[in-house]
Order: structure tokens, then C-alpha cells, then sequence
């Protein structure tokens, strides 16, 4: 599904507007508010984004970064990249998430694999992976609600 500058433009806005609520609230712990500022920062893009949430002891946001961009049906995700980054923001759990620009919010087996290789890579250094979370404009899977994580 493609969206208009102007479209982008408001999405983009709301993600912000989502982002900041939620840095200043304990709103990470309610899922439906990190599927929704998931959703609304990448669920538009044409290509897919992989990103991670960096939280402290309390699961408040450190970072939302986006750390890999990819083609129209895949990304590559580099386990060191995403542990580095980790460490140099002190995060003690992370939650992650990509989209879909498919519009299918499925999980693919390769979504499963990565996610399992980082989490063993994060448990190494004792940081915690509490989700990773896929989205599309039409949807949105959790792992976690899932069982998978």
C-alpha cells in the first residue's frame, strides 16, 4: 500500500506524538501502546525497517532506533550491530519489531530464526528480549502474545 507525501507527513507526526507520550508514562507496559507506536513508525514505509526498542530496568524507552533498512520483502540484521548498541545505551531489555510492506503481518520462519539469534546474543550480556513485533498496514503480530518469545 503506498501513502501520499502528506500521509507520510501525518504518520509520521503521530509516531512522534506517540513516541513522546510514551517516554513520558509507563505506557510500555500496556502491548496495544507499543503495537500501536510500532505500527505508526513503520508500517508506511515501502521497504522493510528493522528496529528496536531500547528500555531501562522499569521498561521505559531509552530509544526507538531504526537500525536496518532493507529491500520490499527482507532486511538484513546484523546480531552484533544490535548488541553494541544495547551496551552503549545501557538498555536492560529491548523489544523489536519490523515491518511488513507486503500488508502481511505473518511472521515468516526467517523472522523466527533472527529473532531467536538475538536473543541468545542479547541473554549473553544479560539483557532481556521481551517481544519483537511485526507490522503492516493491516496488522500486527506479536512473538510474544505468540508464545515465541
Amino acid at each position: 500500500m503506498n501513502f501520499s507525501i502528506e500521509e507520510q507527513a501525518i504518520l509520521k507526526e503521530a509516531s512522534s506524538i506517540l513516541a513522546s507520550k510514551i517516554r513520558t508514562t509507563d505506557a510500555l507496559n500496556s502491548p496495544d501502546a507499543v503495537k500501536q507506536l510500532c505500527q505508526y513508525k513503520t508500517a508506511h514505509q515501502q521497504r522493510e525497517v528493522f528496529c528496536v526498542l531500547l528500555l531501562d530496568n522499569q521498561h521505559r524507552l531509552i530509544e526507538f532506533g531504526e537500525l536496518f533498512h532493507g529491500t520490499i520483502d527482507s532486511a538484513s540484521v546484523y546480531p552484533r550491530e544490535v548488541v553494541k548498541l544495547a551496551l552503549e545505551k545501557n538498555a536492560a531489555a529491548v523489544i523489536f519489531s519490523h515491518n511488513h510492506p507486503s500488508g502481511v503481518a505473518e511472521p515468516s520462519q526467517s523472522d523466527r530464526r533472527i529473532t531467536r539469534r538475538l536473543a541468545d546474543a542479547l541473554a549473553l550480556v544479560d539483557i532481556r528480549t521481551l517481544d519483537h513485533i511485526v507490522v503492516s498496514v493491516e496488522g500486527v503480530v506479536s512473538f510474544a502474545e505468540r508464545g515465541w518469545i
